[in-house]
């Protein structure tokens, strides 16, 4: 199965697709936008795209792809995400004084910056990239802040491990798939919903009781503007159901209330990964 992935292998994406399906054929793209036309298009059968990270917050681009492609979510799992302080091999901490990594690494890590001022931060467009780069360039000097996975698979060697700020730091992935492709899942206890509503007083709270009559319990709402339309928003929505049948029910208690309902995924709901005893 060919899973695309925003990033180089490597990367928690590569880990969390692996993750997803454990005999998948990693795809990597530089873009996510391209990752998602190629499971539109047929070239790959599905990605693996981050869309919330605990501490850093929704990956809001993803949204507005997800809502944009011919897609359905299948699947959702969460990752720890572990950073750590990655050189190539026979390098020292004492030599470092350039760091390397993805903006949201590197604000994750800003405790352990802090304690080594030597060390100038430079954000990367990957933390699996920023890694590539490092052994590519064989600079002594240089790291990256990525994954445990990143360090094996380039053969570069790990300084210091878990250098995150806070231990709580999980994302969560979703599996996309094209429309149609997807079998029902008669344990889904979660549903993604995509909705706009019309610009009157009231119209959000209307769409929103229609859910809590139902008794289904919101998870998770965001907003996003729609484009070209000044303060118009789309509402994403994850909702827990208790049937797969519930959340068809909560699709048709939205519709008189929204211009627009999309749903995006009905799946089973991704339970946090057990942390290891210290």
């Amino acid at each position: 199965m060919k899973i695309a992935i925003q990033g180089e292998p490597g990367s928690f994406s590569h880990e969390a697709a692996m993750k997803l399906v454990a005999d998948a054929v990693i795809v990597p793209f530089s873009l996510s936008a391209d990752a998602f036309a190629a499971v539109a298009n047929g070239s790959v059968d599905a990605a693996a795209i981050p869309i919330e990270n605990s501490l850093a917050g929704s990956v809001s681009e993803h949204f507005d792809l997800l809502l944009t492609h011919n897609v359905v979510v299948e699947r959702e799992t969460l990752l720890r995400i572990r950073h750590n302080l990655i050189a190539i091999s026979g390098a020292s901490t004492s030599e470092i004084d350039r760091v390397f990594s993805h903006p949201v690494a590197l604000a994750q890590c800003r405790r352990f910056l802090a304690a080594h001022p030597r060390m100038e931060s430079y954000a990367f467009y990957d933390t699996a990239g920023s890694v590539k780069q490092l052994v590519e360039l064989r600079d002594r000097h240089a790291a990256a802040i990525a994954s445990e996975a990143a360090a094996h698979y380039y053969g570069a060697q790990i300084l210091h491990a878990g250098i995150e700020d806070n231990a709580e730091n999980f994302t969560r992935f979703f599996l996309v798939r094209r429309t149609g492709e997807v079998a029902p899942d008669p344990k889904a206890n979660k549903i993604s919903l995509a909705f706009s509503v019309e610009n009157r007083p009231g119209s959000l709270v209307s769409a929103l009781l229609e859910l809590s009559t139902l008794g289904t319990n919101l998870t998770k709402i965001e907003s996003r503007p729609v484009q070209g339309k000044p303060w118009e928003y789309i509402f994403y929505v994850d909702c827990q159901i208790h049937t797969p049948e519930e959340g068809t029910r909560a699709l048709n208690a939205l519709r008189p209330h929204c211009s627009m309902v999309k749903e995006l995924g009905r799946y089973l709901e991704a339970m946090k990964p057990q942390q290891p005893a210290a």
